[in-house]
């Protein structure tokens, strides 16, 4: 079925199902929630949960806008991981330097893949507490009141927020490999896409949608680095490991009823913050464990992609011991919220031109201490998956994106295809 028709269909359930909507009972608990009211953010009539089906880590500010974007609309194009009835969004401020007003927010279902054209009848206000704007303080978030929309599994939505004056520093997810949008002028409810002539690889202001489903359980939530964000995967194509994933498991038999939700930063360490001079890598893991992670929406799995950059960026972290500890607090945390963890080997990145034999010593380490047990509840082998059997210290060619360092859309293909399903199947999580 084209994504044309799919989308469409999907905007005359809306219309249909919205008799069955009731008033009561619809009112998610994300810690920095808007809360829900009557009226059309009303909750349906079936029983449901909330998951998060799309997320992005806010990784800093904007380079080069330190007045934000007054007097212009923000499309963001996002892809969805499941569907549901329902959904609401989050916005965050959180490297802002002034308050963020949001004076006019919509959610849509794309026309086309990556377009800034609405599917007709899918154009949604969003509301905050009932009222159409919001003011978000500089450090904080906030999430949309629900609307009802019947949104698809593996569509894009279009997130679009409207703020008539500056608002400071913009925080942002710089490597969406996704093309946004931006119009001036208020053109948030604009359903064409033609005032929408400017283009972005980046996501502002947005971190995250949820929907209200009763096909889905959870979520499984993908904390890594520029290899989870998928920094080297095809623009527009959601060709990421995370993505390949959530097609997993939509479509193979038996497999759990998960969403997937990306927490990736290009960059991240699991010890140190972003330096100054590249902000763009993010507070370190174990900084953002509780916000990008512990919060998220019906999160049940944590699969953990993190260390190479301890190793690989300056300065070097060269004692295993010290980032496999790392790996073991990130493991204690979650588990404190029920979590299971699920936690990855380092892949290779022989022939970088930052690779040694001493940093090699230093991966082969970690990953016989994450092989050997005890780090995490259990291991996906994403070194073994990806390297090359004639050279283990590199990526084989056909997944290698040619940095040696990240993966192909074929190597971001093999990640998925190594992750057991069954792991995230556990029970309650492990003592170590």
């Amino acid at each position: 079925m084209g994504y044309a028709l799919l989308a469409g269909l999907a905007a005359v359930v809306v219309l249909v199902s919205s008799a069955v909507f009731v008033g009561a009972g619809f009112r998610g608990a994300a810690p920095d929630t808007t809360v829900p009211r009557g009226g059309e953010n009303a909750a349906p009539a079936s029983s449901g949960t909330w998951v998060g089906t799309w997320s992005a880590s806010p990784a800093s500010a904007e380079p080069n806008a330190p007045d934000g974007h007054p007097d212009a609309s923000l499309r963001n194009v996002v892809h969805t991981s499941v569907g549901g009835s329902a959904a609401r969004v989050r916005f965050s401020n959180l490297f802002g330097t002034r308050p963020l007003t949001i004076t006019h927010a919509t959610l849509a279902l794309a026309a086309e893949p990556s377009s800034p054209a609405a599917t007709p009848g899918s154009m949604r206000r969003l509301t905050f507490g009932d009222r159409n704007e919001v003011t978000i303080p500089v450090g904080s978030a906030v999430t949309s009141d629900a609307v009802r929309l019947n949104v698809p599994a593996a569509a894009d939505l279009l997130v679009t927020l409207y703020s008539p004056t500056g608002s400071g520093a913009v925080t942002h997810h710089p490597h969406a490999r996704q093309t946004s949008y931006l119009a001036r002028g208020d053109r948030a409810a604009d359903t064409t896409g033609a005032p929408y002539t400017e283009q972005t690889t980046y996501w502002r202001h947005v971190t995250a949608v949820d929907v209200w489903t009763n096909e889905t359980e959870a979520a499984v939530v993908a904390f890594g680095d520029s290899i989870t964000d998928g920094v080297t995967s095809s623009i527009g194509a959601n060709h990421r490991w995370t993505d390949f994933l959530a097609d997993r498991l939509r479509t193979e038999r038996g497999a759990p009823r998960y969403s997937v939700l990306n927490q990736g930063i290009s960059g991240n360490r699991i010890l140190l913050d972003a330096s100054p001079a590249d902000p763009r890598n993010g507070p370190s893991a174990l900084n953002r464990l509780e916000r990008d992670v512990l919060s998220g929406t019906g999160a049940k799995v944590l699969v953990v992609q993190l260390g190479i950059n301890d190793i690989l960026k300056t300065p070097h972290q060269t004692d295993p011991r010290r980032i496999v500890d790392g790996l073991e607090r990130i493991t204690q945390r979650a588990h404190r919220h029920g979590l299971r963890v699920v936690g990855a080997t380092l892949t290779p990145f022989g022939g970088h031109r930052k690779h040694n034999a001493r940093l090699e010593a230093v991966r082969q380490q970690v990953n016989e201490q994450i092989r050997r047990g005890g780090v995490f509840d259990a291991v996906v082998d994403f070194d073994a998956a990806l390297r090359d059997p004639a050279n283990p210290q590199r990526l084989l060619p056909v997944y290698d994106s040619g940095d040696r360092l990240h993966p192909s859309d074929s190597g971001f293909r093999a990640m998925a295809g190594a992750l057991d399903l069954n792991l995230l199947k556990g029970a309650s999580p492990a003592r170590l």
